[in-house]
């Protein structure tokens, strides 16, 4: 009867040759844990209803403002020039106290800086206008 006794040598030069998966579990759970506690959090928000909007084409009218911005950010009221913002203010003022009020449309060049355009929005917002929209162009179609 032979027994084989296995020492400490013979031991360190066999190969393992399984996969720990501990550490992989370990992980997977907490990834688990996270979604499962971050999901709630995402999809509950507060219940507002949205506008609805569509594209109508505008109708001008004589009473209209138009007001047109260059590339170079002039300011052109229909098609006078105007000198400064304290010109435009002024003037805005004559039109906000007629009655009705009529809107005031912007016309912005495609690559004016966004900075000029909101130097007109704020100079009618001093001028007390209540009605401002922006003029574009309908989209083309996508090719």
């Amino acid at each position: 009867m032979g027994m084989s006794l296995q020492t400490s040598d013979d031991y360190e030069d066999h190969v393992v040759s399984d996969i720990n998966t501990t550490p992989l579990v370990d992980v997977m759970l907490v990834l688990l844990i996270i979604f499962l506690i971050t999901i709630p959090v995402v999809t509950s928000s507060i219940s507002v209803e949205l506008p609805k909007e569509r594209n109508v084409p505008t109708q001008t009218k004589p009473e209209n403002v138009i007001l047109a911005v260059d590339r170079d950010g002039q300011v052109y009221w229909n098609t006078l020039k105007i000198a400064n913002q304290n010109d435009l203010v002024e003037r805005l003022k004559k039109v906000s106290v007629l009655d009705p009020q009529p809107e005031v449309h912007i016309r912005g060049d495609l690559n004016v800086r966004f900075e000029s355009i909101g130097r007109v929005v704020v100079a009618a917002q001093r001028a007390g206008i209540l009605r401002l929209g922006f003029i574009t162009e309908p989209a083309g179609p996508t090719n």
